[in-house]
């Protein structure tokens, strides 16, 4: 008799947490609307950064080293890579490092909700904004300026799925050795503009010297435009960048649990 009434109650406590935890996500994810800097910054700096290349007629030229496509195309998935690298090192580790400096994550070490669940809300909340950022601008370059979607979508999908990883991972990491909002700040900044540049928004990849081109392949921003670029093409993308997304998702993943300090 035990046993049939431990099934109910197990079941029971079940359906409270997933409740608890859907509860929070959706809390999170109203916070992170009006904190403003993933809304903003991940999403609208990048759109009007697009409509901006969008109308210039320069950027319309074709790149002979990158198979066909133009300047303009290239610059799609470059802001797409824009928007995860905002949220992954700015909207994701300044939050979470100022529930450490605040004490938040401390105080849910004593209650039935956990640290977990919060860090799960923003890795789901992110994850949602960057996916409607990604819609939004597939959709803006696709009816206002006639950019092709990617000619393999499977292989985009994979694509982006495997680069939203390995770049939330790294704000993981950096939320894991911030002890406050500053250094998340200055230490997300820091990473920011080299990885921006080895993905190709200042020189596209295609013109950069051989030395820079291999250490973009190396770079995770560097990876996921690789793969991008070859799904635009219509190839599903090569092994390499999609082992280096998957060696920075996981191996940041590890790291950051590994020195998660809660309070």
């Amino acid at each position: 008799m035990s046993v049939l009434n431990a099934v109910p109650a197990t079941a029971s406590v079940t359906a409270r947490n997933g409740s608890a935890t859907w509860r929070l996500i959706k809390a999170e994810s109203k916070l992170s609307i009006r904190d403003k800097v993933g809304p903003l910054w991940g999403v609208g700096c990048p759109l009007i950064v697009l409509i901006i290349l969008g109308v210039v007629p320069a950027l319309r030229e074709p790149v002979e080293a990158a198979g066909g496509l133009t300047y303009f195309d290239l610059y799609v998935p470059v802001l797409i890579l824009f928007n995860l690298a905002i949220l992954a090192m700015t909207a994701l580790p300044t939050t979470l490092a100022g529930y450490r400096e605040n004490g938040v994550l401390r105080r849910l070490q004593t209650t039935p909700i956990g640290p977990a669940r919060v860090l799960t809300a923003q890795l789901v909340a992110n994850f949602a904004i960057a996916l409607v950022a990604t819609i939004l601008f597939l959709a803006v370059a696709g009816l206002g300026f006639g950019v092709d979607l990617p000619r393999h979508p499977v292989g985009f999908v994979l694509s982006w799925l495997l680069a939203s990883a390995a770049l939330l991972s790294i704000g993981l990491l950096i939320t894991a050795l911030a002890p406050g909002r500053g250094p998340a700040t200055a230490i997300g900044t820091v990473l920011f503009f080299p990885m921006m540049f080895f993905a190709g928004l200042w020189v596209p990849i295609a013109q950069m010297p051989e030395v820079l081109q291999t250490i973009s392949h190396y770079t995770p921003l560097g990876a996921g435009m690789q793969a991008f670029q070859e799904t635009y093409l219509g190839h599903f993308p090569s092994a390499a960048p999609l082992l280096t997304l998957a060696a920075y998702a996981i191996g940041c993943t590890i790291v950051a649990v590994r020195w998660f300090r809660w309070e």
